[in-house]
């Protein structure tokens, strides 16, 4: 991957990935969050090197998923319920149930 699509991927600019490697700016707690939901990297491993680099199963997807849902506001909640929902229904064209 280069460089520009890595900062693509992860919806900053190219200049700032040059200047995070060329040490003129840190790594930020943000752009560490960004890649990880991008690329399923596990936050841990980039901030301290401990435990696995990536999210090896659907389990720790999933759990790292809910820890993310919970953050939100209810609102948020709701709207990202909502995504996920139309995600499927595009992916399985039926229309999903909602059990409310």
């Amino acid at each position: 991957m280069t460089q520009i699509e890595f900062a693509k991927a992860i919806y900053i600019s190219n200049g700032y990935i040059a200047e995070l490697e060329c040490e003129h700016r840190r790594v930020n707690d943000r752009i560490i969050h960004l890649i990880a939901l991008t690329f399923g990297a596990n936050e841990k491993w980039l901030k301290s090197g401990e435990g696995e680099m990536f999210y090896r199963t659907p389990g720790e997807k999933l759990q790292r998923m809910v820890s993310l849902f919970n953050e939100l506001p209810p609102n948020f909640q709701d709207y990202a319920m909502q995504q996920i929902e139309q995600l499927l229904s595009v992916t399985s064209g039926k229309p999903v149930r909602n059990p409310e």
